[in-house]
């Protein structure tokens, strides 16, 4: 009776040992179905990165319009006037950052030289072309959409070239340096064609040599004039 006392436990402590193992299988698998169950992380791509590219180049036709004003020394009463001028231009715009840009004018226009007040009598005294290359450092606003304002400052040289005397004998006058201020806007149509509306103050004062009647004199000209450029964008 001893010995199969002692099977009868043994058997039934196998048992147990069977029993506890199944409901440890059967934990891991529903552990594994529940993780299976799990949905997979979805990867997201990254925005793409708007690329920024810093050249604009505009076209403008520009209306040159001087202030009348000058003297020539030693000639009391003496004014002078010139005349306005509409030319095509070009300019090159290069922007740092999405605000700040520079700017630089290309375009050469030409005036008459007038004598006015006791100078009035020589009448036209002759004509100059000038090349006025100015370079401005820009602020544009961009919370506007499509509407993008601007305003600006910088410096101006200007060339005198084909100079030719009328009722003068002859006619120099020196080339010279001169300040500009700037505001305007880009109306963009799309991501790269646009139009554009600019004005600019030149303050220009040049000297100039004139001889008349065979007397030399020299004397100031007043030009400081206003810059009016209607023209079309193209952002790069």
């Amino acid at each position: 009776m001893s010995t199969r006392h002692n099977i009868i436990n043994t058997l039934a402590a196998l048992g147990a040992v069977l029993a506890t193992t199944t409901s440890f299988a059967a934990l891991d698998l529903a552990s594994a179905a529940d993780l299976g169950a799990t949905p997979a992380p979805v990867f997201k791509a990254p925005a793409p990165v708007e690329e920024f590219n810093p050249w604009m180049i505009r076209v403008r036709v520009l209306g040159v319009i001087p202030e009348s004003g000058g003297t020539v020394n030693g000639v009391s009463g003496s004014d002078l006037s010139y005349s306005d001028s509409v030319v095509p231009e070009l300019d090159i715009t290069y922007f740092f950052t999405k605000n700040w840009a520079a700017e630089l004018i290309l375009g050469v226009t030409p005036h008459d030289i007038n004598g006015e007040g006791s100078l009035s009598s020589l009448g036209k005294i002759g004509e100059v072309w000038l090349l006025p290359p100015t370079l401005t450092l820009q602020y544009h606003f961009t919370d506007f959409g499509a509407f993008k304002p601007y305003v600006g400052a910088g410096i101006n040289y200007t060339f005198f070239f084909d100079q030719q005397a009328d009722s003068a004998d002859s006619l120099d006058v020196h080339d010279t340096w001169g300040w500009a201020l700037q505001v305007g806007f880009d109306y963009m149509l799309d991501e790269h064609w646009g139009i554009n509306v600019d004005l600019k103050k030149l303050f220009l004062q040049p000297d100039f040599d004139v001889t008349v009647a065979g007397t030399p004199l020299t004397g100031t000209a007043d030009l400081n004039p206003w810059i009016v450029g209607v023209g079309v964008t193209y952002k790069f």
